[in-house]
């Protein structure tokens, strides 16, 4: 909710445009590029792994060198059954250590964390990517591959945050097939799954009232998926999201469609977070349980937050992740 004096404010005309928007907007305070997979090793276990760049500006603009006011952070994550294993990075800007750029196809970055395109001639630079992080008790490496379109959310990419008419711009690219392997305490794991890519930008997308978020990105066995979130404000909140087709096709959510209520709670990191929610769309008879992986999954970061997967039974079966802040 804080003033975004001298920064771009998301525009509804705005048209994406790619490859462009797939960079770096420095002339807006937030951006993100973000990505959930939800994994399987070959015994079945289930698990889940998280690779985030954000970039969070002091004023608007790049600048040279250590003059620039681009500062970049990086959070990994692998979720177990039993453990969650987390690392952070901060960088600043200007000076090559971390940064976005569309140079040689696409390359996101951060020390020797990568998320580097490997799309080929006449495909959409998201379309194939490897990603690869390490902490000091894990890593992972992954090949994504993905099997459908991006997908613009809210109105053609204009997602609206309040009822007071906060915004951002944000598309996805939920459509990844996932491969490779995470290493972890007690070894290598090959791992196969379904991966989820985020890309939001703006400048204040939080009223003055709201305090955090719950948001979720559900993939489901008949190959629909559901982006929903809702922003509290110590009231009803405000909700909205996208039912995606399995085709790709984006219905976008009225406010309010989106029901989120939590049914169970959990002790963690000295908070009481909701590790257990019930979600219902009426439109699309959506009503579906979320239950948490991993209830302890706490990103222990420089913001911290619970971020790790779900699964899904009910109406409709599948696995997604969870994101709550503000607890």
């Amino acid at each position: 909710g804080a003033p975004a004096a001298g920064f771009a404010l998301p525009d509804p005309a705005h048209v994406l445009t790619f490859p462009a928007d797939h960079g770096a907007h420095p002339a807006f305070r937030i951006e993100w590029w973000y990505l959930t997979a939800t994994l399987t090793g070959a015994d079945g276990t289930d698990y889940g792994a998280q690779w985030t760049l954000f970039r969070t500006a002091l004023a608007p603009g790049e600048g040279d060198g250590w003059g620039s006011p681009q500062l970049w952070m990086g959070h990994a994550a692998v979720t177990t059954p039993t453990a969650h294993h987390v690392a952070e990075r901060l960088a600043r800007g200007g000076v090559g250590q971390a940064g976005v750029s569309l140079e040689q196809g696409f390359q996101a970055w951060i020390d020797d964390w990568q998320m580097q395109s490997s799309a080929g001639l006449g495909e959409d630079a998201l379309a194939r990517l490897t990603l690869s992080a390490r902490g000091a008790d894990f890593g992972y490496v992954l090949d994504l591959a993905a099997d459908g379109p991006l997908v613009a959310q809210g109105d053609g990419g204009y997602s609206v945050k309040s009822a007071g008419g906060q915004a951002s711009h944000y598309y996805s690219q939920p459509f990844y097939t996932a491969t490779g392997r995470l290493d972890l305490p007690d070894g290598p794991v090959p791992v196969t799954g379904q991966a989820w890519l985020d890309r939001e930008w703006s400048s204040q997308p939080l009223g003055a009232d709201q305090t955090g978020w719950d948001w979720f990105s559900l993939s489901f066995q008949d190959g629909a998926k559901l982006m929903g979130f809702v922003l509290r404000d110590g009231g009803a909140g405000f909700s909205s999201g996208t039912w995606i087709d399995a085709d790709g096709t984006p219905h976008p959510l009225e406010p309010g469609a989106l029901r989120a209520e939590p049914l169970e709670r959990a002790a963690v990191a000295g908070r009481e977070v909701p590790v257990v929610w019930r979600l219902t769309l009426a439109d699309r008879g959506l009503d579906v349980t979320l239950r948490a992986l991993n209830p302890g999954a706490w990103m222990a970061t420089s913001v911290p937050y619970w971020e790790g997967p779900v699964r899904v039974t009910g109406s409709h079966a599948g696995r997604g992740y969870l994101e709550m802040t503000g607890y």
